[in-house]
């Protein structure tokens, strides 16, 4: 893979910030005043055990899910909210439109719908959400099917494709939206080993060209490789942060070093 660049980040504002961010689904705390930064063109995996709240994390970015306390900016904006605690809720619709339009998400389970081809769910949202040209689109979709391997299966439906290429339609998906940047909830982890590589490789060429992702995971090895900045929760606080080479190579904490032990002999 080539070499990331660097960036100067004294004027680099960040595409999403997260800061403080309380989350409780009625008394169980997921997330416990958590910040997270994700600068243009960096890749930022978030890792830890189940129930850590890492999705949770990822959801309340892409105002999915509603947090009760802490602050969202996207590209420095921050997002409007109204009441508080379990009745706070974003307070301007078109912001939390323009904001997921540009935050693209890819899911575990590919969610692409069944009675359209792979080339029409890949248009889907380009046309009917940012109300962009047809044949434009068509264009570009083609293009991005490419990419990601599976130009062939344009014309196909999802169920006549395996996980790893559905996965890849999906990505492709989240591209067409042209997103300043893409969200991935466990992409991997409903695949078979083998069609899990396919997927790995097409987030690694993402990585590569220095889109700036946020990526939940329970894949080590992928996190190690791409990510810039990489972050551990555990039961709904940062317990540890900071490049990769720095948390896989030389944990500071035990419950870190711990989990690395579990999650890197499979």
């Amino acid at each position: 893979m080539p070499a990331k660049r660097v960036q100067d980040r004294t004027e680099d504002t960040p595409v999403i910030e997260i800061r403080e961010l309380h989350k409780a689904y009625g008394q169980l705390e997921v997330l416990k005043g958590v910040d997270v930064v994700a600068h243009r063109g960096d890749v930022v995996s978030l890792i830890g055990s189940s129930g850590s709240g890492k999705s949770t994390l990822l959801r309340c970015a892409n105002l999915l899910e509603d947090s009760q306390s802490g602050e969202i900016l996207f590209d420095g904006e921050p997002v409007k909210w109204r009441g508080t605690g379990h009745d706070r809720h974003p307070a301007d619709g078109k912001q939390v439109l323009r904001i997921r339009t540009n935050l693209s998400m890819v899911f575990q389970q590919f969610n692409l719908w069944s009675h359209m081809t792979i080339l029409q769910n890949v248009m889907e949202a380009p046309v009917t959400v940012l109300g962009r040209d047809k044949a434009e689109v068509a264009q570009a979709a083609r293009g991005y099917l490419e990419k990601v391997g599976i130009g062939d299966k344009a014309d196909a439906f999802p169920a006549q494709l395996s996980g790893g290429q559905q996965q890849r339609a999906a990505i492709a998906r989240a591209l067409a939206m042209e997103p300043a940047a893409l969200l991935f909830d466990e992409p991997t982890s409903a695949l078979d080993p083998e069609l899990e590589q396919e997927v790995v490789r097409v987030i690694k060429d993402l990585a590569a060209e220095g889109r700036t992702m946020m990526i939940v995971t329970h894949d080590m090895r992928m996190a190690r490789d791409v990510s810039d900045y990489v972050v551990f929760l555990h039961q709904g606080l940062i317990e540890e942060e900071g490049p990769p080479e720095t948390l896989f190579g030389s944990p500071k904490s035990e419950r870190l070093r711990q989990f690395l032990s579990s999650t890197m002999a499979h």
